[in-house]
């Protein structure tokens, strides 16, 4: 049998389940990593419940996603996990969600991966939002997720650091309202108010065009220019005022 014969035949056993996300239709994609608990807290000594250098090697994950090809307007980080929202007219690959998501799974394992100097996995889905309110309470979603772990987790390790062993400081906050969650921290000298708010917020990432200065080669004058360059910011906002903030960076990059 002939290749192009060959590959007629078995090509359709590879695409024919492909589907595309439809125009106008916002994609939200996240990624989360595999297995990260053992990766972070047993092969590997960061700091918990945060540690900053994991911080950043997540932060140069997102900023490497935003920049292998797709149109992304934004990119949110909390603990292991990665959110990035597309361009609303991003067309790359048809849209088709299995060329996003194993792309952006794989290209997150890789970039983690070499800076980690050991395997790291990330999988990936992508949520398809029909307006713009429901990205802005994606990322809402998201901010107070952030929040909510890391008030347990601060909880966790405290009690672990104390004495407890994994079931005793689990069982130990199971139940506990959030006022009381901070009247434990209390105990142990935390205003859990006074945390760094990357800590509690999560991290967002967004394009933002900045002047600087260059040389004409041609002239040989300082001529300004605008790049266009990666901003991450490590005190967002929380509630209706985050809301906003999603809402003013789809609305300045959709004009």
């Amino acid at each position: 049998m002939k290749f192009d014969d060959l590959d007629k035949k078995l090509r359709i056993y590879e695409t024919y389940q492909d589907r595309q996300v439809l125009p106008g239709m916002y994609m939200v994609a996240r990624i989360d990593g595999r297995n990260f608990t053992k990766l972070t807290k047993e092969k590997h000594d960061f700091q918990a419940p945060f540690d900053e250098k994991f911080r950043d090697m997540m932060v140069e994950t997102v900023k490497h996603l935003m920049c292998c090809g797709f149109n992304m307007i934004y990119g949110f980080t909390e603990s292991d996990e990665i959110s990035l929202l597309f361009h609303l007219h991003e067309n790359t690959f048809g849209r088709k969600t299995r060329k996003l998501i194993s792309i952006l799974a794989g290209e997150a394992s890789a970039k983690f991966s070499s800076m980690l100097g050991d395997v790291a996995a990330f999988d990936c889905r992508i949520s398809e939002l029909p307006n713009s309110q429901l990205v802005e309470d994606y990322f809402r979603w998201r901010n107070e997720d952030a929040h909510r772990n890391a008030l347990n987790a601060h909880c966790y390790w405290n009690l672990r650091r104390n004495g407890h062993n994994k079931n005793e400081a689990t069982k130990r906050i199971e139940g506990l309202s959030v006022s009381m969650k901070n009247e434990l921290l209390h105990t142990y000298g935390i205003n859990f108010n006074d945390l760094p708010n990357w800590q509690k917020r999560g991290i967002g990432i967004y394009w933002e065009n900045v002047k600087s200065t260059g040389i004409n080669p041609l002239l040989n004058e300082t001529v300004e220019v605008i790049r266009r360059q990666l901003t991450t910011d490590m005190e967002l906002p929380m509630g209706d005022a985050y809301n906003r903030y999603i809402a003013e960076l789809i609305q300045k990059n959709e004009a």
